[in-house]
């Protein structure tokens, strides 16, 4: 009885704070791009199930640690300022006896968060990208630069600046490594794919070649057609590519992008390694959140909630640093994806000691 009552207030509290917030932020988002929707004549059936039905969920997901937090320091106070926790203690029931419904909701929400970002959210992430650049017209037009891409084990690629709308490269490199030297070396300073022909062109390109007695061949010209190994999508690939992927289809790209020497596969990495510490941040969160809310204070809820959102933005701070460090200098992206969860954990188990005495 008392598990199914605070499990019910906790589940349902989870989900009041997800409806309210995600109200307000769908209510700001139809009023910001309302006009694009009409200038470009979007259907109100892909707005509802094209954006919405996949905005609402990748939204929420993000920020589950938080719902999660706040949903407990909310009810839990209640509880707590209504006397009902000093009740249940008084009727036998120990603190740790008493944290039991919390973890069972902690688990069922770090579930359902862990199917959502590993199964639904990458499908919903595509099918968002194409109703924005179809009706917001918000085409990812960018460029990306210093590019190097090991095609085979010989064989390696570089292109300083890559536009993704135009397909154009400039400042190409294509070379082939024999045991002692470099045996072809083609460099352009302008390539061009072109999608009907599926080749690309070279323009201001030379190619040296040195075959295996030593003999040295250079040709050049203006412009020349030819086909690679390789596909131009290799180009244009982004941070945001991993967020399209399923668990498994990610791990296999990250272990292709290594193979590769892709310089994105840090936050590949990190994008991986968040799939699985934003679930188990949720159980860290709840029992926090739990330690926080259990004592009765003079000054009310007020100060739970202060106290709440203080830790949670800490948390979400962390998070942000230690990402950092993972991108720019030495740290894993496993430890920097873990690093802030460890830390919580440690005060989560000193501050549920605090609770009990």
């Amino acid at each position: 009885m008392l598990d199914s009552y605070i499990l019910k207030k906790f589940l349902s509290s989870f989900l009041l704070s997800i409806v309210l917030l995600m109200t307000i932020v769908v209510v700001f988002d139809l009023s910001d791009n309302l006009s694009r929707f009409l200038s470009n004549n979007a259907p109100l059936k892909a707005i509802i199930v094209e954006r919405y039905f996949n905005f609402i969920p990748i939204f929420a997901n993000l920020f589950t640690n938080l719902f999660t937090f706040i949903s407990v320091i909310w009810f839990t106070s209640k509880l707590s300022n209504q006397n009902e926790i000093i009740s249940i203690f008084n009727g036998g029931v120990s603190f740790n006896r008493f944290m039991y419904p919390y973890l069972t909701g902690a688990l069922i929400i770090a579930i359902a968060s862990f199917s959502l970002s590993n199964f639904y959210i990458p499908q919903a992430n595509k099918q968002l990208n194409t109703f924005n650049e179809k009706y917001l017209n918000r085409k990812k037009d960018f460029s990306r630069f210093d590019i190097h891409i090991k095609v085979d084990e010989n064989t390696y690629v570089y292109m300083e600046r890559w536009k993704k709308t135009s397909l154009k490269g400039e400042n190409f490199t294509y070379e082939k490594l024999g045991r002692l030297f470099t045996t072809y070396k083609l460099k352009a300073s302008e390539i061009q794919y072109n999608k009907e022909q599926d080749n690309w062109t070279l323009y201001n390109y030379v190619i040296r070649t040195i075959s295996p007695n030593g003999t040295e061949r250079i040709r050049s010209g203006d412009r020349m057609d030819t086909v690679f190994n390789f596909k131009h999508t290799e180009f244009s690939k982004t941070i945001a590519t991993a967020e399209t992927m399923s668990f498994r289809a990610l791990r296999k790209f990250i272990k292709e992008e290594k193979e590769k020497g892709s310089s994105l596969v840090k936050y590949y990495e990190i994008e991986k390694h968040k799939r699985m510490t934003t679930p188990f941040g949720t159980v860290i969160m709840a029992l926090l959140g739990l330690s926080v809310a259990s004592r009765k204070t003079q000054r009310g809820v007020g100060v739970h909630i202060f106290v709440g959102l203080a830790l949670s933005f800490l948390f979400i701070f962390f998070q942000q640093v230690s990402d950092t460090f993972a991108v720019s200098g030495n740290l894993s992206p496993l430890i920097a994806s873990w690093l802030p969860n460890s830390i919580y954990l440690v005060i989560c188990i000193i501050m549920i000691r605090f609770a009990q005495k």
